[in-house]
């Protein structure tokens, strides 16, 4: 049986808040990582069916390894439809964080998804602000 890791107050707190900025779900896992998922609201088809599958439509971001200054390392991934590419790479990008991969998931879906990760060593709730300023114009 793993040992738990005992997480202080103020990371928890530190982990409610960037689940809050984020509008998502927010929670603490092992290491500690403060770990917050939300749904979109994608209409998409995969082969020409439907899908509300959490791996569509699933946004999601973290952070963890804080260190005593408040900064930590800080990733986000979510989809976005093919011509929404380029806006978010920019959008956060003028912000200082890095975008690390695009790439799709599915074939055949409808519309074109892409999935794209952002990463940077940064104060969580900065980047929470920052991310959330980056994807508001996907709804």
């Amino acid at each position: 049986m793993a040992a738990k890791v005992k997480v202080s107050p103020q990371f928890k707190r530190l982990c409610m808040q960037f689940g809050k900025i984020l509008g998502g779900e927010s929670e603490v896992d092992a290491g500690p990582v403060c770990f917050v998922m939300r749904m979109t609201n994608l209409r998409e088809t995969i082969l020409g069916r439907r899908t509300r599958s959490p791996l569509v439509q699933m946004q999601m971001f973290s952070f963890e390894s804080l260190d005593k200054s408040g900064r930590a390392l800080c990733l986000g991934e979510t989809a976005v439809h093919q011509n929404q590419v380029n806006r978010l790479i920019s959008n956060l990008r003028k912000r200082g964080i890095k975008v690390t991969a695009l790439h799709n998931h599915w074939l055949n879906e409808n519309p074109r998804l892409m999935y794209m990760h952002w990463e940077a060593i940064d104060n969580p709730v900065a980047f929470a602000r920052k991310t959330k300023e980056s994807i508001a114009f996907l709804g």
